[in-house]
């Protein structure tokens, strides 16, 4: 009886072991996560910015409200950390009448139901009294929420052009990357 049940024991764990392996991997799995610069999924997210860009564009809260989640925290190129309400209360009092914004998706890495989409934008504000546009790099964290996508986090780095400042040497480097005291020297 003890050598039957054994036997049998064995059959089930070696049955459910070959189950395990001849099932279907989940839908993340078969998937690569990499970063993503093809349309479909750029094309979905510029839609996404271009809303965004137009509800601050036009002083429009109920619009930016449908983009930006309930958890969203703002963190702007001078390191101000805002919240939702906080933007939207920015836009409905609408104290800098020049603000304006462009923002253009470059990649969108998607996993599962979170997407980082990384890109460029272009700010138009004031600053003390004088007109500033900002060009710097974004990236924005989404999350799916019943069937559709809404920020739960956005960080801006503003990108300095200081070509008038000095005269640089163009590089000759092969990567866009450069790693002091490693590679090629001159």
């Amino acid at each position: 009886m003890n050598r039957a049940f054994t036997c049998l024991a064995a059959l089930l764990l070696a049955g459910c072991l070959a189950a395990a392996q001849t099932s279907n991997p989940s839908p993340a799995a078969d998937k690569p996560q990499v970063t993503s610069t093809d349309a479909p999924e750029v094309a979905q997210f510029q839609k996404i910015e271009d809303t965004w860009s137009t509800a601050v564009n036009e002083r429009d809260q109920y619009t930016l409200e449908l983009v930006l989640s309930p958890l969203f925290v703002d963190i702007a190129a001078s390191g101000e950390i805002t919240t939702r309400n906080q933007q939207l209360a920015l836009v409905i009092a609408g104290v800098d009448r020049t603000l304006h914004i462009t923002q253009r998706v470059i990649t969108v890495r998607m996993m599962g139901d979170i997407a980082v989409a990384n890109g460029t934008y272009t700010l138009h504000h004031k600053l003390n009294t004088a007109a500033v546009d900002e060009n710097g790099i974004f990236t924005h964290v989404f999350e799916r929420v019943r069937g559709g996508w809404i920020c739960v986090n956005s960080q801006r780095t503003a990108v300095h052009d200081d070509s008038g400042t000095k005269n640089k040497k163009p590089s000759a480097a092969e990567s866009p990357f450069h790693i002091p005291f490693l590679g090629k020297s001159n």
